[in-house]
């Protein structure tokens, strides 16, 4: 394995987590991702830009901004991390394929999903839509047009699907069960998956769902659990290991 390839990778992965974090924080908040210039929201000063080196920077400042002491948090940092060791981690497991890109574009869904849902309980259209037309691209250049349009039709066949569990849910608890993102993210599931593996994606989520929404039910019964970033978990184990999904679905559906 090229080390200068894997170093060039993890880079390239602080970068674009750096980026990812400005881009879901600013735009859950309806703000602009290119102004103003990245400043401490406490003393307002403007940052230089050794300030914002990815991971370097946090480390360096142990988290803390140069100019006033005010300790920024460390979510900018993990998702720098996180996103800095996946680029090399999914070049090793994968080597340059389909699966590789394709991954990536989960796993930054995910890493923003986590974002946005959990804090602010919004999942962001942007990602979505820029998520959907690459797997397209991907899927008509390493196959065929034909491969496409049934990863587009499954992705339609489960956003109709989940939409009118939405709807369902919607009349049986007199309340909101599923939020708009999460019935388009069910689209990108279906588009990345087809209907076999994104079903089974959906009903791994609900598992992976379970103890927190129990927790919840019993805490607070008012208390809404996102569930974007379960749907999400689910379409990244599947596609992680598809086969052994596959597996499991020829011997429960011979």
């Amino acid at each position: 394995m090229n080390v200068y390839v894997m170093v060039c990778l993890f880079i390239i992965g602080g970068l674009v987590g750096s980026f990812y974090h400005v881009l879901g924080t600013r735009l859950a908040n309806n703000l602009s991702i290119v102004s103003p210039r990245s400043h401490c929201l406490n003393c307002q000063k403007k940052l230089k830009w050794y300030d914002l080196i990815p991971i370097i920077s946090f480390i360096s400042l142990r988290g803390k901004c140069r100019y006033c002491g005010k300790y920024y948090g460390i979510d900018t940092f993990l998702v720098e991390l996180v996103m800095a060791l996946a680029f090399p981690f999914f070049y090793w497991y994968y080597g340059l394929s389909y699966n590789y890109f394709v991954i990536l574009i989960i796993f930054s869904l995910l890493v923003l999903i986590f974002l946005t849902d959990l804090k602010y309980m919004i999942i962001l259209d942007s990602p979505l839509i820029i998520g959907s037309l690459l797997i397209m691209v991907l899927k008509l250049l390493y196959y065929d047009y034909q491969e496409m349009l049934i990863g587009i039709l499954s992705g339609i066949f489960l956003f109709l699907f989940m939409l009118f569990l939405g709807f369902l849910g919607t009349k049986i608890f007199k309340r909101e069960s599923l939020g708009g993102g999460d019935i388009k993210l069910s689209f990108v599931i279906g588009l990345t998956l087809n209907i076999p593996l994104g079903l089974t994606a959906i009903i791994l989520s609900t598992f992976l769902a379970l103890p927190l929404a129990t927790y919840s039910l019993l805490k607070d019964q008012e208390h809404e659990v996102p569930y974007g970033p379960f749907l999400i978990s689910g379409l990244f184990i599947v596609f992680l290991f598809q086969d052994k999904f596959l597996i499991l679905l020829n011997f429960l559906l011979p």
